[in-house]
């Protein structure tokens, strides 16, 4: 039976990666293959830092497309880690970039961590080596996973999280990530609005994510991503009554990384169900 989202399409895709985080496409590349499927209006949200921005802008305008500047924050929530999304932010807002800074310094920490404990299982310069796939300053999980592939010492990415990167696992090093109000802090100070990236990813019982989606709009979220590439298509209805209920936005995004990555492809989604309030409706933001 095809997926639901199989057939599906949206002109507006608002999560995308590029080669600045753990996405494997130069924000060139990446505007250039949103184009080619048909999406004209997308947001960069790379993960901690907003280093791709401005040439994913000058890509866009030189394709006639509205590019909308975002990031994604590593962010938790007593102890559940969450990703927060910020859209419409102004990537030049001190505030947003010293806080940005702090991630992106523990981020190079981790990545030392993992190193060492890589090397105590046998497997030396992982570091490095996953520097060199990231081929920006953000280093993450996703490259050790890459880099070990590529050495022969797991089958794929999933092999390398099961057998080493994964909680529990030998080189797994905790997560000490911004808390939630902080991000969202961050966000509002750059003039963008606040959206729960992937509610439907996060194993919460439903009693917890109503808890964090009520906080969440407490401390200055705007939204929530209703429609997903990276949770089940099933979950768009459930997130969207709770959108209309908590009185929030919603966003969608297909959280795409590169082509090979395994989540949805470009604009490859369900639109907002029926009385949800799009996110760029509450940005003010009008949609040419």
């Amino acid at each position: 039976m095809a997926s639901p989202t199989q057939h599906a399409f949206s002109p507006i895709d608002l999560h995308m990666h590029s080669l600045a985080s753990d996405g494997t496409l130069t924000p060139t590349a990446l505007v250039s293959r949103a184009h080619g499927v048909g999406v004209r209006v997308m947001a960069l949200t790379d993960h901690d830092n907003t280093g791709g921005v401005a040439e994913a802008e000058r890509a866009a305008t030189a394709l006639d497309m509205t590019l909308i500047r975002g990031v994604e924050i590593s962010s938790v929530w007593h102890d559940q880690g969450i990703h927060v999304v910020g859209l419409f932010i102004d990537p030049e807002d001190q505030v947003l970039q010293e806080g940005l800074a702090r991630v992106m310094a523990f981020r190079d920490w981790r990545a030392e961590e993992v190193g060492r404990l890589l090397a105590g299982q046998g497997i030396a310069d992982a570091a490095e080596g996953a520097r060199n796939m990231a081929g920006s300053p953000m280093v993450g999980r996703t490259h050790f996973a890459r880099w070990l592939v590529r050495q022969g010492h797991c089958s794929d990415p999933a092999d390398a999280f099961a057998r080493y990167l994964g909680r529990g696992c030998p080189a797994y090093v905790p997560s000490d990530w911004i808390p939630m109000p902080e991000a969202v802090a961050w966000i509002r100070h750059a003039g963008g609005v606040a959206v729960l990236a992937h509610p439907g990813r996060y194993k919460l019982s439903g009693t917890r994510l109503r808890a964090l989606l009520t906080e969440f709009r407490a401390e200055g979220g705007a939204g929530l991503e209703v429609s997903s590439g990276s949770q089940a298509a099933g979950d768009r209805e459930h997130l969207g009554r709770l959108a209309k209920e908590l009185e929030m936005a919603g966003s969608l995004g297909s959280d795409f990384h590169g082509p090979d990555m395994g989540h949805a492809a470009i604009g490859r989604l369900l639109p907002l169900p029926d009385g949800v309030l799009p996110i760029w409706q509450r940005a003010g933001f009008t949609l040419s």
